[in-house]
């Protein structure tokens, strides 16, 4: 996919009024992303997006402490300046179009590298543990 592409693709998830709008969407929430994933998965991930999505991606070094999907959004928010609210919504219309890069079964490894409530923000739902 190219980058334009995968633009206009999270401005009509997100109902963004302009392309720009929606690339600073993208390069937020993919280098929030960035700091948040490793390993083999982070590598495969990048080859699939973009270059120029791929980029903000990697840009970032992985934090040492992993967000819940929770605290993935606040701390976008307060990069961002925005409300939980619009970080969320701009999460997951970035992060719908990243799962449909990614494929299910990397999706899937994502998902068990980071913390819990992660899946929402990929438009998945929440897999629960048997006790």
């Amino acid at each position: 996919m190219l980058f334009e592409h995968m633009l206009e693709r999270v401005r009509y998830e997100g109902a963004y009024p302009t392309r720009e709008r929606a690339e600073e969407v993208v390069r937020a929430v993919l280098a929030a992303l960035g700091r948040q994933l490793t390993g083999d998965e982070r590598v495969e991930l990048a080859a699939r997006l973009p270059v120029e999505a791929a980029l903000a991606f990697t840009a970032q070094i992985p934090d040492t402490e992993k967000l819940t999907g929770r605290g993935f959004v606040k701390d976008l928010a307060t990069r961002t300046g925005g409300t939980p609210a619009t970080a969320r919504w701009d999460t997951g219309a970035v992060l719908a179009t990243v799962a449909q890069l990614a494929g299910p079964e990397l999706l899937t490894r994502i998902l068990t590298q980071l913390p819990a409530g992660y899946a929402l923000l990929f438009g998945r739902t929440e897999r629960t543990h048997a006790a």
